[in-house]
């Protein structure tokens, strides 16, 4: 008798199972738009003007491609590589460089972050972050300083943040 039974149970197992497995093996994420992802480093390098900067600006998606490139007519050519790094690197730790930098310090147990091939540990460098879900990065390289960087990669997330939001 239960030997009888087992292929009816198996079947109706499989069947139960089966929308489970799909559901699981399907992602859906949100992502940054193109033109948004312009709007957003138009912003920033707009903030960076007006605080009198030449900077270049990279945004990212959510796995560190790079987006959209804006380089200011004065910026620095190591800002290109600076930027795009910070970018990649906020995107791809999910945190800012700021602090990476602080939480990366020599003698710290994650220092060995600074070697990663391609990681930029310099503050500049945002995540784009909607309704709790990681859209993007922002990063800037040639103002004077980290924390200038960080301030317009800010300005220009704040200048977009009624568009992410959707």
């Amino acid at each position: 008798m239960i030997v009888r039974n087992l292929p009816a149970v198996t079947a109706i197992s499989c069947l139960l199972a089966g929308p489970a497995a799909a559901q699981e093996a399907l992602v859906t994420y949100k992502s940054l738009s193109p033109e948004l992802a312009q709007d957003l480093a138009r912003a920033t390098l707009a903030d960076c003007r007006k605080r009198g900067f030449q900077v270049t600006v990279a945004v990212v998606d959510r796995f560190g491609v790079m987006q959209v490139l804006l380089r200011d007519r004065f910026a620095g050519p190591h800002t290109v590589s600076t930027a795009s790094g910070k970018a990649w690197t906020a995107a791809s730790f999910r945190t800012s460089t700021t602090e990476l930098n602080a939480i990366s310090q020599p003698g710290m147990m994650q220092a060995g972050i600074r070697s990663l091939p391609g990681a930029v540990i310099v503050g500049g460098g945002l995540t784009v972050e909607a309704g709790g879900s990681l859209l993007g990065a922002v990063g800037v390289s040639g103002a004077p300083g980290g924390d200038a960087d960080e301030a317009c990669a800010k300005a220009g997330i704040d200048a977009v943040r009624d568009k992410l939001d959707f």
